[in-house]
């Protein structure tokens, strides 16, 4: 099993800057791929960022893509969402993912509890 922590969130105007936080323990050897996740009110949950435990290039949604970096720290475990130029757009509940190496498909595999983003116009 893997735990993840997010933390981060919170309410910014348009315009601003926001870095989340996901924190992994547990089986943190078995990461193959840490995810980041967002469901607005009313949506259905959509992919935003994602990273390999291993080095590959990161990988953004378009409506990611310019404004939001994808990080990670293997060391402590933990993978950042650095967000910039916020739009209201973006204000949704943000989700850390992690796919599991051992567990076969392509979706994730341990979520975490979501943070809050609130874009004030």
């Amino acid at each position: 099993q893997v735990q993840l922590v997010e933390s981060g969130g919170g309410l910014v105007q348009a315009g601003g800057s926001l870095k989340l936080s996901c924190a992994a323990s547990g089986r943190t050897f078995s990461i193959a791929t840490m995810g980041w996740f967002r469901q607005a009110p009313g949506k259905s949950r959509e992919f935003v960022a994602r990273i390999s435990w291993s080095g590959d290039s990161p990988v953004y949604a378009d409506s990611a893509k310019g404004r939001f970096t994808i990080s990670r720290d293997n060391a402590k475990n933990t993978v950042y969402l650095q967000m910039a130029s916020l739009k209201p757009e973006d204000t949704a509940v943000y989700y850390c993912a992690v796919k599991d190496r051992r567990v076969s498909g392509l979706g994730y595999d341990y979520w975490g509890q979501g943070t809050q983003v609130t874009v004030s116009s």
